[in-house]
Parts: C-alpha cells; structure tokens; sequence
C-alpha cells in the first residue's frame, strides 16, 4: 500500500496544504496520509459535475452498464487490496473487511443489471370524450449532480450504496467519506477514474464540516443523501434547501424472541448481530425482548456465547472483535453503562474497557430510560429483558424515538403480521436478525431513524425524477 493518497476532483488528483493523517484505531500507527480539500476544490468539484451531467445524462443504458461491470470488477481485482484497508483504518476485523467487499462488489453487479431496466410505463388517456386519442408516456430522468456523505462504519460499501445507483441512472455523485476512514473511499476513486464515466462524474475528497454544510446548501447539487447520526443528519437537512434529501441515520434495533424453536440458532444470530464491528452498525442488535418462559435459555446460552468472542488485532484471522474506532467512543459505552449500573442494571457479562476495546456486555434489569436503551448505543452492548405477551414485547419495541429495522423470532404467523402491521420501522425481518440487510432491498426508516429508501433500484428511484409526455393522436 502507498503511503500518500491524493484526492479526486473531477478527473484531477489534487494535494492542498491541509495534511490529514489515518491512523489504525487498534494501535494508533499511521495508515496513510490524504489532504482536506480546499474551498477552490469544492466548487471545482461542483462546477465539473455540472459539466459531466450533460453527458452521463445521455448515456445509453448499455454504455452505463458497461461502466458499472469495469468498476466491479476493477474492485474484484483489487479485493484484497481493499479489505486490508478497511480492516487498517475502521479496525474492522478482515473476515468482516472481506464480507464487505464481496457486498460491494455484489451492489455494482446489481446496479449493473438496473442500470439497463429503468422502467417507463404508457398510460392510455382515452378514459373521456375530451381526451380521446390521447395517449402518453411516462418515464424517469436523471436528476443532476449529487452529494453522498458517508460514515466510518461501512467505508466502502456505504459509499458505493450511493455512487453506484446514482452512476445507474445517469447522476454524477459527488463523495464525501468519513475523515476517520477516507482511504477506502480514495481507493474506490481509482478504479472509477480507470472505469470509463464521464470525468467530472465521480468526485471523492475529505473535507472540513463547513465546507461539507456549504456543498449541501448549494443550488447547483441537485439531491444529497446523508448516512450517519441522527443529529447531523436532520440539522443538515434544514440547511438543504429544496433539493431531494435521502436521510440512513441511526437506530436501536430491537429483536423479539417468541418461541423455543431453533434456540440455538437465534442465539447465534443475536451474537453475531450485537457484536459485529463491535456494535457500530446502525442496525445492530441492541435490544432484546425475549418470552419469559423462554428467557433463562436463551439468556445463559447468548451470555455464554458472547464470553467466546475472540477480541484482538483486526488482521488476526481469529479475531470477532476488534477495537471500537477511537477510545473516546469507548469511553461514551463504558460511561453509559456504568450509570445504568448506577440506576439498577445489572451487567451479566463484559462491562470493561481497555483503551480502545470495549469488552462484549450484556445488560439486564433496565428500564426504558436509561441511556442504554434511549440511545444508539453504536457499541457492543446490548439490554436484554423478559415479556409476558408479545403485543406487550411490541408495545415496548415501539417505544423509542427511532424506527429503523426490528425482527422476530417466530412459528406464530399471527404474530409475524402483527409485528408487520404495529411495528413502527422501515423493515420487519422474521426468523432472523434487525441486522440483516440484502444489498437490493429497500432499506431506509421512520421516524429519527430517516426518510427515504436505499436499496439500488429504490435509490436509483429516489435520485431520478418521473416525467410525463402526452400525446394528442388526433
């Protein structure tokens, strides 16, 4: 791996005097160093998009399909290449890494194949005299230049969540990686310079939070899509004008465990959904809501599960949990938890942080205000409580201020519809975890959680607008 990435503006690679160094949250080394970009190179970034619209508009579908097939396999080539950088700078460990590659290589292969089925529909209008032999055609363009910020938690694949519907449907995209993991990011930028889209189409660069607010308030970027916190993703909302806005924020999942069957299994599931990437999944399992003639089960084997987990260096092949992405976000978990532990709860494993890793923790005994359950706890912990109903188990899922996914564990096809109709989430997965995602599925949520709907055909569906042509055949 190089030790110096410069950034891409338009079809420049560019260096500024704002040096920003990555280091490898699991031993603090230097992964590499990129820049910040300038406020020169923001609205050359946004001026070249502008340009490259009039041609990435016009691309035929084959064109923009072709594009697509030399992006994935360009990552394909580089796979390796990539996981390792992942794995340096999230501190994700490398099988995780590598899953996340295969995803993103698996999206482009999706948006590839939607790319060339963007559907349009013909409308008969003779429905009354006045409007006999009048027919039309309605059918979706592209919306224009557009700006994607992304977390550190997914530094690919959420990246390319955005970049590959928006190239789909013919949308130049603008990128604007986490600073905490831009490396990937600048990565992804190399083999999209080599791809064949238009130059111009594809920027990627860190930059200061000013200068991203700027980019979201500017006239000329038609749509901004926004995963990441709450907080940062409502306020810049306020500040995004009329354009079309795609909010992924956060969330504190909840799973309902309802029946005995397959207990080995959901106890499997919740492990890896609570504790992948130590927690800091927007969609991690955080709280959990099992029957109580089920609990003691369920509970002794997750606790016994959960002391297994091998923490340790991202690299290590054996390594499940690795550091958190910097100790100050250990420090949040182990300050929250302590005060929990402060107001009654009781922790029935982990509970410990050393520096940057903070130990896999069950906690019980909580009420629904405690910050452990309030909150997006972004961390490998989570609640676990009894219920004597599972519309009771419902009730209290509901109870919070986001809405992202939830699931159930469930023979009960009552129970399932129940949950489907009264849970107040983007997505209800039965017989599996919250945490579960297919890269084609609509994907998005309600209330704090956001508003619109990722997924590629579905974003592609989000970054494109319907036009109607009517036609007077008389």
């Amino acid at each position: 791996m190089q030790d110096k990435y410069k950034y891409l503006i338009g079809n420049e690679w560019r260096e500024s005097k704002n040096i920003l160094e990555v280091r490898n949250p699991f031993n603090n080394d230097v992964v590499g160093t990129t820049f910040l970009a300038t406020e020169a190179d923001i609205d050359n970034a946004i001026r070249t998009a502008v340009r490259a619209f009039e041609e990435t508009r016009r691309l035929p579908g084959f064109k923009r399909a072709e594009i697509l097939r030399n992006i994935r396999d360009g990552i394909q080539k580089r796979s390796e290449e990539f996981a390792q950088m992942i794995a340096r700078e999230s501190g994700k460990p490398i099988a995780d890494s590598r899953a996340e590659v295969e995803r993103a290589i698996g999206t482009f292969q999706i948006a590839l194949e939607e790319s060339k089925r963007m559907p349009g529909e013909y409308i008969p209008l003779d429905i009354s005299e006045r409007s006999k032999n009048r027919t039309a055609i309605h059918k979706r363009f592209p919306l224009g230049p557009i700006l994607g910020i992304s977390p550190f938690n997914f530094p690919l694949n959420l990246i390319v969540h955005k970049a590959a519907p928006a190239i789909a449907s013919g949308n130049p995209i603008i990128i604007k990686p986490a600073t905490k993991t831009p490396l990937t990011a600048l990565l992804l930028g190399e083999v999209i310079y080599e791809s064949g889209w238009p130059g111009g189409g594809f920027s990627v660069f860190p930059c200061a939070s000013n200068l991203a607010e700027r980019m979201v308030a500017d006239e000329r970027i038609r749509m901004f899509t926004f995963t990441g916190s709450a907080e940062a993703g409502w306020r810049l909302k306020q500040i995004a004008g009329k354009k079309r806005v795609t909010l992924e924020l956060g969330g504190n999942a909840g799973a309902i465990i309802d029946s005995s069957d397959n207990l080995d299994y959901a106890v499997k599931r919740c492990i890896v959904s609570a504790f992948s990437f130590s927690g800091q999944i927007c969609i991690s399992l955080q709280r959990l809501y099992i029957n109580k003639k089920i609990y003691d089960d369920f509970v002794s084997g997750f606790v016994d599960a959960a002391k297994t987990l091998k923490m340790g260096n991202p690299l290590d092949e054996e390594t499940r949990l690795g550091p958190m992405i910097d100790e100050q976000a250990a420090r949040r978990i182990e300050s929250w938890v302590n005060e929990a532990m402060e107001e009654g709860a009781t922790v029935l494993s982990g509970g410990r942080r050393k520096g940057s890793f903070y130990e896999p923790t069950v906690i019980t005994n909580t009420t629904p205000r405690m910050k452990v359950n309030r909150n997006e706890l972004f961390a490998p912990a989570l609640t676990v409580s009894k219920h004597n109903t599972f519309e009771e188990a419902v009730e209290r899922l509901n109870d919070s201020v986001y809405g992202l996914q939830a699931s159930v564990f469930t023979n009960n096809i009552r129970h399932v519809f129940h949950a489907y109709e009264r849970l107040e989430v983007g997505g209800v997965i039965v017989n599996d975890v919250p945490s579960f995602r297919a890269d084609n599925m609509p994907y998005g949520g309600v209330k704090e959680s956001g508003t619109g709907r990722e997924g590629v055909r579905y974003a592609m569906e989000e970054m494109t607008e319907p036009k109607l042509l009517v036609l007077n055949l008389s």
